[in-house]
């Protein structure tokens, strides 16, 4: 593929009718057929998706998208060079549409503001080479992030200073600052859908992890079940003092009962006591 900067972008007319989805074009297509690398592959992009909705719940103006193709020129659509990033975030855009793909002249010229590649042995070469020059040069794309999950050094990313990309300094966790998001990103390890691994997700500035909806609930049910065995314990706690306690006035009374016996028995009535 050309990576002439030239390369003609398409900008959709403006008029004064409301917005209507437009049909897709019939001469892009938005499938491949390729399936992701790994069924890990699958988890890893789901799971950035999640974590990217999660961290912009606070606002409606975005769209995010994976394994989608990305179409910004008539040349590129003829040529089909590229398949869709792994993983992308479009900031300050309608985020109701129902989209196929992400087609820049429909979008009006709004590239992805953060791409996410999933590398793998197969991928790293074109991830690092053709497609970083790709996203820096064409598209602009103010961060880029690549990581194969099968490998956790290899965590890398740049950011867009003056027309080029600089590489990111990770901090003392190995993180990278993601400036579009406002959030750090960082590998976690741990189990998702039954698959343990190291896993790239989103870190809030203060370093807690962003949690999915699922992950809340989890955690807000370990702790109802927690709260319920505390309970549990307590009430077994009271019981255990409170059956002492009936044996401790028993054991009392039939003290008692002997004494009484014993004065009894030596002419002394206890009652007179």
């Amino acid at each position: 593929m050309s990576l002439d900067s030239t390369s003609e972008v398409l900008r959709p007319e403006q008029d004064c009718q409301p917005w209507q989805p437009p049909p897709p074009p019939s001469n892009l297509v938005f499938d491949d057929g390729e399936p992701l690398e790994s069924h890990r592959h699958r988890l890893a992009m789901n799971l950035l998706i999640d974590s990217v909705e999660v961290t912009l719940s606070h606002r409606e103006d975005y769209f995010v998208g994976g394994n989608m193709f990305v179409y910004y020129s008539r040349d590129q659509a003829m040529n089909r060079d590229f398949r869709g990033p792994d993983c992308f975030v479009v900031l300050d855009v309608p985020g109701d549409r129902e989209r196929q793909g992400w087609v820049v002249w429909e979008e009006e010229g709004h590239y992805p503001n953060i791409i996410i590649e999933l590398m793998s042995p197969g991928t790293a070469r074109v991830d690092l080479t053709q497609k970083r020059d790709l996203y820096e040069q064409i598209f602009r794309t103010p961060e880029y992030f690549v990581y194969d999950p099968f490998k956790p050094e290899s965590l890398r990313g740049w950011r867009l200073d003056n027309g080029h990309y600089q590489e990111l300094e990770p901090n003392e966790n190995g993180w990278l600052w993601c400036s579009q998001l406002q959030h750090w990103l960082g590998l976690w390890s741990g189990r998702i859908h039954r698959e343990w691994a190291i896993w790239l997700r989103f870190y809030t500035p203060q370093g807690e992890l962003v949690q999915l909806p699922r992950e809340v609930e989890q955690q807000r049910a370990e702790a109802e079940r927690q709260r319920a065995e505390a309970e549990r314990q307590r009430a077994e706690t009271e019981r255990q003092r409170a059956e002492t306690e009936q044996q401790r006035a028993e054991a009392e009374q039939q003290r008692a009962e002997r004494l009484a016996a014993k004065l009894r028995e030596l002419g002394v009535n206890p009652d007179e006591l």
